[in-house]
């Protein structure tokens, strides 16, 4: 029974001390060991060996980054305006060690570093700086810790200011502030919209101002010269008219001569006629007496002795001379188709052809035009350098020809119309030709 015991208490003794001696680290710790209360080393993730009873684990140490927050902490700016700001740092432990032996609480420390060194940097800056220099503030603030924790096994990865609250006054002026400057933004901006559609609609307007001008150019030239040609036109056809008209007034007194020849008038007609016509002259208007001249026989025994020849019976008797072929052939001729033709000239209807389609051709884009017209002209020159230095005259037969005009220009119609006209006057000498105005 004795021994039972023994062997008992024997094996309790070596389960104790297997499980002093033996120590389990897990992964991203490590574990300070003291023997006899002095340090000796430092065991890192795993399983490790150590003396029962003389060696034993003073601490573990997270060896991972870790990321503590700090309450804010009120900062007093260069412009002396005080601020709460929050802070973020994260750090890692290189060296158990020391975190252990170096300092008591080493968050503690570095929450008072941070504080310190944060109303250092930020009692040089003012507001405006403050909030707008956040990267300089956590760089300084890194700089800082890192180098005055580095003693204690420490490293200071990033430091962040996690928010910056100024006083409520102060957070009420900016609002104002930056909402005038929104407003300030949003009047620039509508001024430059107002401006550039100013500017458009000017441009606009520009453009209509000249696009108008231009038609009314083109329209204006079109006027003036369809009432160029119009003015034209209407000097031929009143010349036509007055020519037709002498030409029919010296007909008519051709004809009378003619007529008056062939009848072989006497004395005694003549009376008569004279005796007729004066009832008639006392018909008009405000002759209330009319009279036969007494010496109107005298006159007619004078004539009769002048004009004619003592018969038998001693009467003046007239006779008439006899009536030549001529006269004859005049006075006969009743059936005259061909002198009154009223027929247009070919000529005159080709140029009022070319001046309607003139007028009725659309008018182009000026510039368009002119770009086809240099264009046009570059590639003539191109191709005949000799035509295009001699082309003066033939230019301007063309620019007849592209208005639809004979080449001659306007007035080449007009004279050849006068010239056919004259020719045809000479050649028929009045009588029984045929004119086309």
């Amino acid at each position: 029974m004795a021994g039972f015991i023994f062997t008992a208490v024997l094996v309790l003794l070596v389960l104790v001390l297997v499980s002093k001696a033996i120590i389990l680290v897990p992964q991203g710790e490590a574990a300070v060991i003291e023997r006899l209360g002095r340090y000796t080393r430092t065991l890192s993730g795993g399983l490790a060996f150590v003396i029962p009873f003389i060696d034993r684990v003073r601490e573990k140490v997270d060896t991972r980054e870790r990321m503590v927050t700090f309450p804010p902490q009120a900062v007093i700016t260069e412009d002396n305006l005080t601020v709460a700001i929050d802070t973020v740092v994260t750090f890692q432990v290189n060296d158990p060690a020391r975190a252990i032996y170096g300092v008591a609480d080493y968050i503690f420390g570095i929450e008072q570093i941070t504080t310190a060194t944060l109303r250092d940097v930020v009692g040089g800056l003012t507001l405006e700086e403050t909030l707008t220099s956040r990267d300089y503030i956590n760089r300084r603030l890194r700089g800082e810790l890192d180098e005055a924790t580095a003693k204690w096994g420490l490293r200071i990865a990033r430091v962040e200011l996690k928010a910056i609250e100024p006083p409520p006054s102060i957070q009420q002026s900016m609002e104002k502030q930056m909402k005038a400057d929104r407003e300030k933004r949003a009047m620039i901006l509508t001024a430059e919209g107002t401006r550039e559609a100013d500017i458009k609609t000017a441009e606009g307007r520009k453009q209509a101002q000249i696009l108008a001008a231009e038609g009314n150019k083109h329209a204006s030239i079109l006027a003036a010269e369809g009432e160029r040609q119009a003015t034209i036109l209407r000097a031929e056809g009143d010349r036509a008219a007055r020519y037709l008209q002498a030409q029919g007034e010296a007909r008519a007194i051709q004809k009378v001569n003619a007529a008056v020849k062939a009848s072989q008038l006497t004395p005694e007609l003549l009376a008569w006629q004279y005796l007729e016509k004066l009832p008639e002259l006392a018909n008009k208007d405000g002759n209330t007496v009319w009279m036969v001249p007494s010496q109107f026989g005298d006159s007619l025994e004078n004539f009769a002795r002048a004009f004619g020849k003592a018969d038998e019976d001693g009467v003046f008797r007239y006779e008439p001379p006899a009536v030549t072929a001529e006269a004859k052939e005049e006075a006969d001729r009743d059936k005259d188709e061909d002198w009154f033709d009223m027929s247009s000239n070919p000529e005159i209807a080709r140029a009022v052809a070319a001046a309607n389609e003139v007028a009725n051709r659309p008018v182009e884009d000026p510039a368009l035009a002119a770009q086809s017209k240099r264009k046009s002209v570059a590639e003539a020159e191109k191709e005949s350098p000799i035509a295009g230095e001699n082309g003066s005259a033939p230019s301007g037969r063309r620019r007849d020809e592209d208005r639809g005009l004979p080449a001659g220009g306007y007035g080449a119609a007009p004279n050849q119309s006068g010239g056919h006209q004259g020719g045809q006057h000479g050649n028929h000498g009045g009588a029984g030709e045929t004119w086309r105005p």
